[in-house]
């Protein structure tokens, strides 16, 4: 058997070396890391909504919910947001960012190459003119023995799915912005058309007693006053009609249409948008497909490795770089003759404060993002017992004011029938008719705050969207 040639035992020894010295090293410095495990928070067994009996997630809210509002119109509006809504559109931009920046965080494993050519071209006083010709090439390798590089490229996919839980996020929050607006939008119609109504009645009313004062039945500041409250009534009427422009104009860009541009057509809301059936018993799990949850926690996943990064880079390198060209006086004879070299090295940080420092950022970090974390779930815990508490509320509200409706009604037909018999006067009637009003134009905000209320519950509540396991879906 031949024996090995001088420069690979170099190679052999140099490495030997290394490993001797990265040993001595390795027990000096601070390199453990902790399994990742979720950050704790406090339980949450059920909620305070303690009707009905639990049910399981896919059966409590699914993927298209909006659809359970049976209004074709609104699913044609959400689809136009998801398709044209620009925040939405920079969300997913982002995630083809962090995806990029894995191929980039897994670089530093890679060899690296650079190839060279040149000229010189020289004239000394006195001396012939001179040409020399060069072309060179490096490679260099930093091999990643430690898994440092590894840990910044899970620190990095992690970061990536934390992007892609913020565009469901952003997509969760268009969603329900639509939708709230659609309802306000058909609200403000109807209130303008029950606000019209008013302002016709109560000029009917001033008429009445403008004939009464010219027969001094009433004073003149009675007509005067009732002059007034035309004025409010009118007042409230314009600033009801701007209020629906504004809130158009909102939804405009919520599609991605300029401000302005499309009107949605004049409606009612409690004739094209139902009530839809929430079940009760709601898991406390659903609160874990959050996208907003699932986010954080991929951050904090993300801090984890990110310390294992900065502990792992107090830790020798090993490079191994090649070289190889050839030079000549003559283009000609450039090829003839070549040069190779082979260097391997190590270098140790035996002593770099910021290399130390960095851990000690990196930890603090790790901390913040825990912190921030629970902040993201005890804010989900409120949104969700909020929305419950409202929308009970709500519900309890309307079996009262519908009640009230149904009685108001039964009084206004007794005093058009009372009317017509000379028992009561055309005043009387008026103002109850104006009471009536009054009382619908509350049963229709009711309607209005339930459908709000469910729409904030379905959001608060993950919005349908899968659960998701941080640490599997990292490592795939």
């Amino acid at each position: 058997m031949s024996a090995l040639p001088d420069s690979f035992v170099a190679v052999a020894r140099v490495i030997s070396a290394a490993a001797v010295c990265t040993a001595m090293l390795a027990g000096c410095v601070d390199v453990h890391m902790a399994d990742y495990k979720r950050p704790d928070t406090p339980a949450k067994a059920s909620w305070s909504d303690k009707t009905g009996t639990l049910v399981s997630p896919a059966d409590t809210i699914v993927p298209d919910w909006w659809k359970g509002f049976q209004d074709p119109y609104l699913n044609t509006l959400i689809a136009k947001a998801i398709e044209g809504n620009f925040d939405i559109k920079v969300l997913a931009a982002r995630i083809d960012v962090a995806g990029a920046q894995i191929g980039e965080a897994k670089a530093p494993a890679l060899p690296t190459a650079d190839l060279g050519a040149g000229a010189n071209f020289q004239k000394t006083t006195g001396q012939p003119f001179t040409k020399q010709y060069n072309v060179g090439a490096q490679v260099n390798w930093d091999i990643d023995i430690w898994g440092k590089v590894e840990k910044g490229v899970q620190a990095q996919k992690a970061e990536f799915h934390a992007t892609e839980a913020d565009w469901r996020a952003g997509y969760l929050e268009l969603v329900s912005n639509v939708a709230s607006t659609y309802f306000q939008i058909l609200q403000f119609d109807d209130q303008i058309d029950a606000q019209q109504k008013m302002v016709d009645e109560n000029k009917k009313i001033l008429a009445i007693y403008e004939g009464m004062s010219r027969n001094g039945l009433v004073p003149k500041t009675q007509v005067m006053r009732q002059q007034a409250e035309v004025n409010r009534l009118t007042k409230d009427l314009l600033d009801l009609r701007r209020s629906r422009k504004i809130a158009n104009n909102a939804l405009c860009t919520l599609i991605g249409v300029p401000a302005g541009e499309f009107t949605v057509p004049v409606g009612h809301l409690q004739q094209r948008v139902q009530l839809p059936p929430v079940p009760g018993g709601l898991p406390a799990q659903l609160l874990s497909r959050r996208p907003d949850v699932v986010a954080s926690e991929f951050r904090v996943l993300e801090a984890y490795n990110l310390v294992g990064e900065a502990k792992l880079a107090q830790l020798p390198t090993i490079s191994l770089t090649g070289h190889g060209g050839t030079a000549s006086f003559a283009l000609s004879d450039l090829l003839k003759s070549f040069t190779f070299g082979f260097m391997p090295s190590i270098n140790i940080p035996l002593l770099d404060p910021g290399v130390r420092a960095h851990v000690k950022t990196t930890e603090a970090q790790t901390t913040v993002a825990e912190q921030q974390y629970r902040q993201t779930v005890m804010g989900a815990f409120e949104e969700v017992e909020n929305a419950l508490v409202n929308l009970d509320s709500h519900r309890q509200q309307r079996v009262e004011l519908q009640q009230e409706v149904e009685r108001l009604s039964v009084v206004n037909v007794q005093m058009q029938s009372q009317l017509r018999e000379g028992v009561v006067s055309q005043l009387d009637v008026f103002e109850t008719d104006r009471t009536l009003l009054q009382a619908q134009l509350e049963l229709l905000s009711n309607h209005q705050q339930i459908l709000s209320d469910t729409v904030l519950l379905y959001k608060a509540l993950g919005g349908g969207w899968q659960a998701v396991d941080v640490q599997t879906q990292v490592k795939q």
